[in-house]
């Protein structure tokens, strides 16, 4: 016997489109002054704005791919269609990084005269334009798809600050290879975050327990339930952002009193880990005896 919950989530489409139309128009702005100013600094922030335009299409269609139902072929749905947007377009702006670094430091070699004021302008415009885009993302549901393109976001408007502290740097007599130097920078801070949400994306892939959940812990709350002797062959993993899993076989006094503890198993799945698909597996109890916290809570082969 079984059970099971789904939370369904919408992955956050609307907000990812939103995101989209801004990031677009103002991409093809920045371009142009780029171009015009010689600035490396408003290209790379186009670039990024580019490639966020991408991401969040990826992102708005792989929101759109969470909403299938389940089928003969993808039992849990299509939900790990937010991990793989994500995965995409953390593995793209590491492309973005690269291509900036290298340019950046070519730059830093042989630097070219930047019009500074065009880089002020449009850098301070396209700032105001990501604090609109990334306000709009953070207010929409956090799956980790939605963070994969705040990620390309937060790049961009920490390249709108580098832009716009390089115009003024330039504008009032600076050195040109601060443009270059600034997109150095911020292309160092970008990686940062793009490690981090890597790692992230590839716990969910491997299957791994989702962060804030103690496997040995959630084994403990079940065998706090009268009737329960122990948990085994225990494993936790996530579907998606909104979506937890878990399976385990769970060793009973009774058989019998199976569909009186299966409810208050899941009752406690749900209210006090999150988890709403679960899969329990009953079990007679080879050794009968009382579990407690001082018997480790009768939890073993913990996954």
């Amino acid at each position: 016997m079984s059970g099971s919950g789904h939370n369904h989530s919408h992955g956050g489409g609307k907000t990812l489109l939103i995101a989209l139309v801004f990031t677009t128009g103002f991409a093809a702005v920045e371009v142009f002054g780029g171009l015009i100013a010689n600035s490396l600094a408003l290209l790379s922030d186009a670039g990024h704005m580019l490639t966020d335009s991408l991401s969040l299409g990826v992102g708005a269609f792989a929101a759109w791919l969470v909403k299938k139902p389940a089928s003969r072929q993808h039992s849990f749905g299509l939900k790990r269609a937010e991990v793989l947007g994500a995965l995409f377009n953390v593995l793209f702006m590491f492309g973005v990084i690269i291509f900036i670094a290298y340019e950046a430091i070519r730059r830093m070699a042989d630097t070219p005269a930047v019009a500074g004021s065009t880089v002020l302008v449009i850098g301070g415009l396209g700032l105001l334009v990501n604090i609109v885009v990334a306000w709009v993302l953070m207010r929409g549901e956090q799956t980790i798809n939605v963070r994969g393109a705040l990620l390309h976001v937060m790049g961009d408007l920490l390249g709108s600050v580098a832009a716009l502290v390089a115009g003024a740097i330039i504008y009032f007599g600076g050195p040109f290879i601060a443009d270059p130097i600034l997109s150095l920078f911020v292309s160092l801070l970008i990686l940062v975050s793009a490690i981090r949400l890597l790692r992230e994306v590839t716990h969910v892939l491997m299957e791994g327990v989702p962060k804030g959940i103690d496997s040995h812990e959630v084994g403990c709350a079940l065998v706090q339930v009268d009737g329960v002797c122990a948990v085994h062959d225990l494993h936790i993993w996530s579907i998606s952002s909104n979506s937890r899993a878990l399976a385990a076989h769970v060793d009973v006094e009774s058989i019998g009193r199976w569909e009186e503890l299966l409810p208050q198993l899941q009752t406690i799945l749900r209210e006090h880990f999150n988890i709403n698909h679960s899969t329990l597996q009953p079990e007679n109890s080879v050794i009968r005896r009382t579990c407690d916290a001082g018997t480790d809570c009768g939890a073993r082969n913990l996954g």
